[in-house]
């Protein structure tokens, strides 16, 4: 779908998008239309339900006065709550309202909102990175699909008062929104297309945005001494990963990085200690948390993040067979640290650990977060709202939190603690890589903890987030990439060199968006 903005006018053909404020306060270009078609708008809403609350819509098909299509009201909600996040979510209902409707293309007319906390470029870029979002179709093993089930929406204009100005605004969004469908993409395709090696590979893409990455494979990793991590891999035929992305865009380019670690559990069949058949196919979105960060390191490459950022991601397929670790076995991790295995299916903290470590060791990061689909517990605790967020350090902690709620990405803090630390102690090793039943995600971040000496970090459990199972406002059913933005966002408000340099960065990538190939 082709996005672009342009100065306000009346469209000759397609559907035209107007907002109304809740209590059915028609914005200046919804009353300008009504206006043209002898209060059509008007008529309609004093027969529907519709009030203009968030997520309503009201469709006048073929309105008398106007040669478009159809005119669609969509509800804003109170003037005062019209932020960024809301205006992505006016982007992507349009484009749920029209992708299948028939409609080849829209108009969104974009007002100034009196009491509104953004002006109309800001909303119109965000409501055009929201459409971004929400139209991505993962759709390439389809070969049968009718025509009528396909998305007729093919362009979707932004008619706001300064276009150039919205256009540099969204060029800054964009590569995020491109990171986010390459995550999506990744976590999406089925086990037997992305394993260790070939997650390795479309790791290796990133070079072309000025990524230096390295890929270790189990040679090397057994030289380091990765016990932990090669238990997980040891029973399936694939060999296990760790890659490393660096991006250095800083000024300093020695200056300590800020870095992310993501679980890459290609499938995740529990090993020896085997998962039940049911729903297990779900298991080949365990290496979201990996998708994740090397989605968010091509995010900032694109944009030229001035910022000095690194990802490993440690990647391996938990199979069960004649060769797999077996629940009782004994590890040693990087760290020099012994592991006792209670249960196979608990494989994703013994791939961090070793990660953790090789990360905080190898870089001596001023932060480090990881993310990892790591714990079913985290799902009873919080559902689908919310991701765990677990730390060492309050500030880092809150830049997070602050994050998460800007982009709606949002996180819950649970605690961390020495009661909870017993829980993983061991008869013969120095921990068990299981607590029990009780606070089994606290006691999972609390051995993920032991591998990260003092360095300022946060562990996201983004097990009940990485998938969705219904569509919402900027995620169609399916691989959400959850964490991308937000961490994107964190790296802007506190880690990155911002101000003029940014300004410029966005002209420079609107130019080269609009540039022939």
């Amino acid at each position: 779908m082709k996005i672009s903005f342009a100065k306000p006018a009346l469209p000759s053909e397609g559907a035209i998008v107007v907002g109304v404020l809740e209590g059915r306060e028609l914005t200046p270009s919804a009353a300008d239309l009504d206006a043209r078609t002898g209060g059509a708008l008007t008529r309609a809403m004093a027969s529907s339900r519709f009030e203009g609350k968030k997520e309503q819509s009201l469709t006048v098909m073929v309105p008398v006065g106007i040669s478009a299509s159809r005119l669609v009201a969509v509800g804003l909600g109170k003037a005062s709550d019209l932020d960024m996040s809301a205006a992505q979510a006016l982007g992507g209902s349009v484009v749920a309202l029209l992708a299948g409707s028939g409609e080849q293309e829209a108009a969104v007319m974009i007002d100034d909102i009196t009491d509104g906390p953004v002006d109309r470029t800001e909303m119109a870029a965000h409501a055009a990175l929201g459409a971004t979002l929400r139209s991505y179709r993962f759709d390439k093993y389809r070969t049968k699909e009718k025509p009528e089930d396909k998305p007729s929406l093919r362009k979707l204009r932004f008619l706001t008062a300064d276009p150039e100005a919205a256009q540099d605004a969204f060029a800054l969004l964009e590569p995020v929104a491109a990171a986010v469908a390459f995550t999506r993409d990744l976590v999406s395709e089925p086990a037997n297309v992305i394993h260790p090696e070939s997650f390795a590979e479309a790791a290796m893409t990133l070079s072309e945005q000025g990524v230096a990455v390295e890929v270790l494979g189990e040679k090397q990793m057994r030289k380091l001494g990765m016990g932990a991590l090669l238990g997980v891999g040891q029973g399936s035929e694939r060999e296990s990963q760790l890659v490393v992305m660096r991006w250095n865009g800083a000024s300093d380019k020695k200056s300590p990085p800020i870095v992310f670690v993501g679980k890459g559990v290609t499938f995740d069949s529990g090993g020896i200690s085997l998962k039940p058949g049911a729903n297990m196919e779900d298991m080949k979105w365990d290496m979201g948390g990996a998708a994740v960060v090397t989605g968010l390191l091509r995010a900032l490459a694109a944009r030229k993040a001035r910022v000095n950022a690194v990802g490993v991601v440690g990647l391996v397929e938990n199979m069960p067979s004649g060769t797999a670790q077996r629940p009782g076995d004994v590890v040693t991790s990087l760290s020099g640290q012994t592991i006792e295995v209670i249960n196979t299916d608990a494989e994703g903290r013994l791939v961090l650990a070793d990660a953790l470590w090789y990360a905080q060791d190898r870089f001596k990061p001023k932060a480090m977060i990881d993310l990892a689909t790591l714990t079913g517990a985290i799902v009873i605790a919080l559902g689908t709202e919310h991701a765990g967020l677990f730390s060492n350090d309050d500030i880092l902690a809150g830049q997070l939190l602050d994050a998460g709620k800007a982009v709606g990405e949002p996180l819950w803090r649970l605690p961390l603690g020495e009661g909870y630390d017993k829980q993983i102690k061991s008869d013969i090793a120095d921990m068990q890589n299981v607590g029990g039943r009780d606070a089994g995600s606290i006691t999972a971040a609390q051995f993920l903890q032991r591998f990260v000496n003092k360095a300022p970090w946060a562990h996201l459990d983004i097990a009940g987030v990485t998938w969705a199972k219904k569509d919402t406002a900027l995620t169609p059913k399916g691989s959400t990439a959850f964490g991308l933005r937000l961490l994107d966002r964190l790296v802007a408000d506190h880690f990155e060199e911002t101000g003029e340099v940014r300004r410029k960065a966005g002209k420079k990538n609107r130019k080269a968006a609009s540039s022939p190939s």
